[in-house]
């Protein structure tokens, strides 16, 4: 596990260097020179991660790419009219299956819920997860340690109990990444009724797919509020299960990210190549 974690981290710095150096077009040979691996073992661990050469994966990253993603984009509005509450979504192999707090129990901060946490490792780096017996409540990609998202949740919900059970988080954290059994995945959404619609509508996203943020407002049937869209795609609690890494702008670019941009880079291009793995 600490190996897949060191793995990413060299991928996550050669994407950096990737991105700052794009008009110059890096080779191979420089980024792997500059993360101090030899070509060939930067490409083994790549393929070993992805599935695919980092040569095929940046393909799939350039602004060309993407805006073509965008502009062929399913219109999900039709889809995110049949998404309710505790209802079932299909993402690649995931199913996940959501739950709002009601109003009361959103002003009650989680009065009688128990929180149990854990950190795991992730294709995308270390990652904490916070669970109820309704399901998760919260999903954070680390950069240290997990004081920051510890402290949001407990922000979030301050009247519950909480207690650190990396045992009781760890079926969930593996089904997130390896399932391939179909068993739905729980999650406990708490937030305002605009953000709660706007996550809905992520859902709709197919896997490796894009929408631009005036594409998820108009999915809502609130053309005009691509920056309130915005705003609630920036309070999502939960990575990767509710997909705002698939949110980019409309000319192509991929933009902020809770949980950093090059990690946003990562997945968007991570998920391109698992369609193309089982589409062989």
């Amino acid at each position: 596990m600490m190996k897949e974690t060191i793995n990413y981290q060299r991928i996550e710095t050669a994407l950096q260097y990737i991105e700052q150096n794009l008009n110059a077009q890096p080779k191979v040979d420089d980024i792997a020179a500059h993360i101090h691996l030899s070509k060939p073992h930067f490409q083994r661990i790549f393929k070993a991660w992805a599935g695919i050469s980092p040569k095929k994966f940046l393909q799939y990253l350039t602004l060309q790419q993407l805006k073509k993603g965008i502009d062929n984009a399913p219109n999900i509005l039709a889809l995110s009219e049949t998404v309710g509450l505790s209802a079932t979504s299909r993402t690649y192999d995931l199913f996940v299956k959501i739950e709002a707090v009601t109003p009361g129990e959103f002003k009650q901060k989680g009065k009688g819920l128990t929180i149990y946490y854990g950190n795991h490792p992730s294709p995308f780096g270390p990652c904490f997860l916070a669970i109820t017996e309704r399901g998760i409540c919260a999903l954070d990609f680390l950069e240290g340690s997990n004081t920051t998202e510890l402290a949001a949740v407990k922000k979030r919900f301050s009247s519950a109990i909480f207690l650190e059970n990396k045992e009781k988080t760890a079926r969930l954290a593996k089904q997130i990444f390896t399932s391939h059994s179909g068993q739905p995945i729980p999650l406990l959404l708490s937030g305002t009724p605009f953000q709660i619609k706007v996550w809905e509508a992520l859902l709709k996203i197919p896997f490796g797919g894009l929408q631009s943020y005036q594409q998820i407002a108009r999915a809502i049937q609130n053309p005009n509020a691509s920056r309130a869209v915005g705003s609630a795609i920036g309070k999502n609690h939960i990575a990767y299960l509710i997909p705002c890494h698939r949110v980019i702008r409309s000319i192509g670019a991929i933009n902020a990210y809770k949980w950093n941009k090059t990690r946003k880079m990562s997945m968007i291009g991570w998920e391109k190549a698992q369609l193309e793995d089982s589409e062989r």
